[in-house]
């Protein structure tokens, strides 16, 4: 698959339209999809002529690379509904396992030793390629550091198939940043919220490459 495969971000919560947002930045057309159609459109129009709209189906068809960037629960939920369109598709998980607290915070809504990846990766579709990325910073620092000068931030990422690694590193290097590979799904639990390779874990903020290798 080349490095100029289509990409398809679904889902407009703050991470989707980040990610939307960066990609058009880097140069790389994004169709964006949603639940409702019109936001999508809006979008669209707002990003400009390397921006385009579709609905979820036809988004997946089309793309190439998939990115869900939708809670974690409506993951399983799309693998259901679109399992046909997903076949030969690379799926990127950006999801983090979570729900507010009743404390204001945010508590993890699956086993503590399990991960999001792991368990998108067991209920994958058929023919699907699963990579764990572009979720392991929070919104904001996917938007104030993108395209950072004169180093770029890490987007760390993972993944078991070294098929799609090369798809996966362009991916996040038109986003704006550095990719660095923590190694295969078993590790999508350092990477995701609390994990202590997140943003909101024990790693604690954006790091380059270097911070990011003394890490691993």
């Amino acid at each position: 698959m080349s490095i100029t495969s289509k990409v398809a971000v679904i889902g407009l919560g703050n991470i989707g339209k980040t990610v939307a947002k960066n990609l058009v930045k880097g140069n790389r057309p994004v169709i964006i999809a949603s639940r409702e159609i019109e936001d999508a459109k809006a979008l669209a129009n707002q990003l400009g002529d390397l921006a385009t709209s579709a609905e979820t189906a036809e988004a997946i068809k089309e793309a190439d690379i998939i990115v869900l960037s939708v809670w974690f629960n409506t993951i399983k939920e799309l693998f259901e509904q679109y399992a046909d369109e997903f076949q030969g598709k690379i799926i990127i998980d950006p999801s983090n396992p979570i729900a507010p607290d009743e404390n204001g915070g945010f508590k993890k809504i699956i086993g503590e030793r399990e991960s999001a990846g792991k368990l998108n990766a067991e209920i994958l579709p058929k023919g699907a390629k699963l990579a764990k990325a572009l979720g392991t910073l929070g919104a904001v620092s996917l938007a104030d550091t993108a395209f950072q000068t004169p180093e770029k931030s890490v987007l760390f990422y993972a993944t078991d198939d070294n098929t799609i690694d090369k798809s996966v590193k362009q991916l996040i290097a038109d986003s704006g940043f550095d990719a660095v590979k923590v190694g295969g799904l078993d590790q999508s639990i350092r990477i995701e919220v609390f994990g202590d390779l997140h943003e909101f874990g024990a790693i604690g903020k954006p790091v380059t490459v270097v911070e990011a290798k003394a890490k691993l």
